[in-house]
C-alpha cells in the first residue's frame, strides 16, 4: 500500500492523502457476505446518546467477517482484496473447494489465486489459521482468540501483529502490539502474518468534511464553553480550566483515570502491563 497525495487546487486539498488502494483488487462486495447497518448517531436503546460526537456519514454496509476460520482441513482460494468501510484493515473473500465463500482480514502479502486453510494440518504460511499450539515460537500473528471457540479478537487493526513469545503449559505467551505480555490458552487459534493496509495511520484527513463522512461530529472544547455547560467553561478571555486536572463535561476525573477492576479475573492472565510494570 501507498500513500496519494493530490494538488493543492483547494486549501483542505494541500495536506490531505489517501491510500492508493494499491492492495485492492476487487472493487463490489459479494452480496450474500453484506447485511445493512442502521444507524444510531450514538444512542443507545433508550434514545440517550451514550457516545458523543457520532451522526450523520455515508450510508454503509456490514461485510460479515470470519473471525472464527472453524473450517478445517479444506482448502480456499483467494478471490480478491476489497476496501471494507467498517475497519482499517482490507478484507479479503475466499472460496472453499466445496463452494461456500467467506471473508477474512486480509494480511499483508496475501494476493489473489493463493490458497488458505485452517487448522492443526496447515502450513505456517501467511493467511493461514491454526492453534497456538501449532504455531512455533517467535511467529508474528493476528486476529487472536482469547477463549476457544469464540473467534479472534485480539489484533485486528491495519498494520498490526502480534509476537507469539513462549508455550507451557496449557498457555501461550504473546507480546502484543501495545508492549503487553499476556498469557492465551494454547489451544486458541490465530491467523498467520500481519494485517494489511499498514500505511492506514499515516493517512491525513485534511478538512472537516471528510471526517463528517466518516459520522463523526465536531467536538468543542470545554474550555471554551460556559461555567453551566461544562467544568473547564467561564472566566475573562483565555484561561486555564482552574482545576487541579482535566475532568469530563459532569465533572469526573478525566486523562490518566485507571478504570480497570484491581481485582478483574484476567488480571492473572498479564505477565507484563504495558506500561512495563508487571501485574501485582
Amino acid at each position: 500500500m501507498g500513500i496519494k497525495t493530490f494538488n493543492p487546487y483547494t486549501p483542505s486539498r494541500r495536506h490531505m492523502t489517501s491510500s492508493d488502494f494499491a492492495e485492492i483488487t476487487k472493487d463490489s462486495p459479494e452480496k450474500s457476505l453484506v447485511v445493512s447497518l442502521s444507524k444510531n448517531a450514538g444512542r443507545n436503546n433508550q434514545g440517550k446518546i451514550t457516545v458523543r460526537h457520532r451522526g450523520g456519514g455515508s450510508r454503509r454496509k456490514y461485510r460479515i467477517i470470519d473471525f472464527k476460520r472453524r473450517k478445517d482441513g479444506i482448502a480456499a482460494t483467494v478471490i480478491g482484496v476489497e476496501y471494507d468501510p467498517n475497519r482499517t484493515a482490507n478484507i479479503a473473500l475466499i472460496c472453499y473447494a466445496d463452494g461456500e465463500k467467506a471473508y477474512i482480514l486480509a494480511p499483508q502479502g496475501l494476493t489473489d489465486g493463493m490458497t488458505v486453510m485452517n487448522g492443526e494440518t496447515a502450513e505456517i504460511k501467511v493467511g493461514n489459521c491454526l492453534p497456538l499450539s501449532a504455531i512455533p515460537v517467535g511467529t508474528q500473528i493476528h486476529n487472536i482468540e482469547l477463549y476457544p471457540g469464540k473467534g479472534g479478537q485480539l489484533v485486528r487493526s491495519a498494520g498490526n501483529s502480534a509476537q507469539l513469545m513462549a508455550k507451557e503449559g496449557k498457555f501461550a505467551t504473546l507480546r502484543l502490539p501495545s508492549g503487553e505480555m499476556r498469557m492465551v490458552p494454547i489451544i486458541c487459534r490465530a491467523s498467520i502474518g500481519v494485517v494489511g493496509n499498514g500505511d492506514h495511520s499515516l493517512i491525513n484527513i485534511g478538512k472537516a468534511g471528510r471526517k463528517r463522512n466518516m459520522g463523526i461530529r465536531p467536538t468543542v472544547r470545554g474550555s471554551v464553553m460556559n461555567p453551566n455547560d461544562h467544568p473547564h467553561g467561564g472566566g475573562e478571555g483565555k484561561t486555564g480550566i482552574g482545576r487541579p486536572g482535566p475532568c469530563t463535561p459532569w465533572g469526573k476525573p478525566a486523562l490518566g483515570l485507571k478504570t480497570r477492576k484491581k481485582n478483574k479475573k484476567s488480571n492473572k492472565m498479564i505477565v507484563r502491563r504495558r506500561d512495563g510494570r508487571a501485574i501485582k
